[in-house]
């Protein structure tokens, strides 16, 4: 895998460093909200944990956290602001919600035609633009520390979908950033907020019809087994992006000693993540058929033709077109 750019981070607050032949130890707290410890968001902060610890002797130590001090992402988020939590990983739309829209770039539909284009896009020109925006806006408060993958997202209900028409009426359990609910309105769903700890039971239950997901997050907490999850359409509608965030201040306050330590370390953990994510794909699906899971891919024709002109507006709305045909031209 090509190396990796890290653009920024940050960590708890530290110690006021003192002249000395060492610096002031650092206890760091990383956090998901996957409460599996099979989940490659795990495999990537035990990674983080592994190598920041080695390479800086034990200076740096760091308590990892799945879904043990929220399984929300607006509560780790919330974390970060208040110090509570060092690296947290987070959809880009839970970000809009602190008055940073132009993140919703990166949770469009049909936006990357594939796991290559993706990488191309955040590790590139975009993602650097991307960064520098969310640090502008927020007055330092946040930093892009990575860029993971949550896989490559597919529905999931009590039925098959053979066709567009198929969503009319059915209540999908979805992220509600604005131009995700607006794909599913379109497509005639019903989008609907759950939390993801208690989705298994939302669907189990048929408080909701369907949702979706990549095969890995959905089977390890089982969805497949329930009445209204066992039926997998292959939609792929979104190669999916999730920012490890932190706060720009804290980061500003380490030695630069530090930094380097955990910039290794986090490019370690960002290729280590990906890996595994990749890695577990094929496998995750073996898992659910195995399990009775039943799959059927779809024409995505009429679904990329909702998909697209949402991506126009939103990149006009918030004059981010430049950085559309940016991401777009990657996938060429």
């Amino acid at each position: 895998m090509k190396k990796i750019l890290i653009f920024c981070l940050a960590i708890l607050a530290v110690p006021a460093l003192v002249p000395s032949a060492r610096a002031a130890s650092i206890k760091l707290v990383a956090a998901h909200n996957q409460t599996s410890q099979e989940n490659p968001y795990q495999y990537g902060m035990l990674k983080f944990k592994e190598t920041v610890e080695r390479i800086s002797g034990g200076e740096i130590t760091v308590d990892v956290h799945a879904g043990t001090i929220g399984t929300n992402e607006d509560e780790l988020v919330e974390k970060v602001q208040l110090g509570a939590a060092d690296l947290v990983v987070a959809s880009p739309g839970f970000m809009t919600k602190a008055g940073i829209p132009e993140v919703d770039m990166f949770s469009l539909l049909y936006l990357f035609n594939d796991f290559t284009h993706w990488e191309k896009a955040v590790d590139g020109v975009a993602g650097r633009n991307l960064a520098k925006i969310i640090n502008q806006k927020s007055g330092n408060a946040f930093r892009i520390a990575a860029y993971w993958s949550a896989g490559v997202r597919n529905y999931y209900g009590k039925k098959p979908i053979n066709k567009i028409d198929d969503l009319r009426g059915m209540k999908i359990r979805t992220q509600m950033s604005g131009v995700v609910a607006d794909f599913w309105k379109k497509t005639g769903a019903i989008p609907t907020q759950v939390a993801w700890g208690e989705l298994y039971q939302a669907l189990q239950q048929g408080i909701v019809d369907a949702a979706e997901n990549d095969y890995t997050n959905f089977s390890l907490l089982d969805h497949h087994k329930t009445a209204n999850g066992k039926f997998i359409t292959e939609t792929e509608h979104d190669y999916t992006t999730r920012i490890v965030l932190a706060s720009g201040n804290k980061w500003d306050s380490l030695s630069e000693q530090h930094k380097s330590w955990i910039t290794q370390a986090l490019n370690e953990a960002t290729a280590e993540e990906r890996r595994v994510t990749y890695a577990d794909l094929s496998k995750s699906k073996a898992r659910v058929i195995a399990d009775g899971g039943t799959v059927n891919s779809i024409d995505k024709a009429p679904f990329i033709a909702i998909a697209i002109p949402i991506q126009d507006e939103l990149a006009a709305r918030l004059n981010t077109t430049d950085m559309l045909k940016i991401i777009r031209d990657a996938g060429k």
